[in-house]
Formats: structure tokens, C-alpha cells, sequence
């Protein structure tokens, strides 16, 4: 897992650029989350990139901001 996020921080310093393409951004995010189902800081990291790249993923990113928001507000 840290070897996923260790990529995504190096070609993908800044949430807006890097080489790497959108999909395999978010593919590796959810990958991530699957083996880090609830960690949280890890989720609004996620959340912030999927909200950035598209509609297609806003689905997804208010699912996270719910888990993250759950808790807190319990």
C-alpha cells in the first residue's frame, strides 16, 4: 500500500498534475482504499482527486465524504 501512495506523491506531487493518467490515478486510489478501508486521512486525499477529475467519479467521492463525515458527526 505504501508503495501505491509512494507512486501517486512522486508523478503526482500536486493534485491538479503529473504523468499520469486520470484512470489510473483513481484506480490507484481505490486501490489503496481497499487495502485502507478506514483511514481517513487517506479517504480526503482520495476524495480531493476524485473530485477534481470529472463527473463520472463525483459519485464516489460523496460516498467517501460521507464515511469521512460519519464518524465526526457521531
Amino acid at each position: 500500500m505504501d508503495d501505491i501512495l509512494g507512486m501517486l506523491h512522486e508523478l503526482c506531487p500536486h493534485v491538479m498534475d503529473g504523468p499520469l493518467p486520470v484512470w489510473a490515478r483513481n484506480l490507484a486510489y481505490r486501490l489503496a482504499l481497499l487495502q485502507r478501508p478506514d483511514d481517513p486521512e487517506l479517504m480526503r486525499e482520495a476524495t480531493e482527486n476524485l473530485w477534481l477529475h470529472g463527473p463520472e467519479w463525483d459519485g464516489i467521492a460523496a460516498d467517501l465524504r460521507r464515511r469521512i463525515e460519519a464518524p465526526e458527526a457521531g
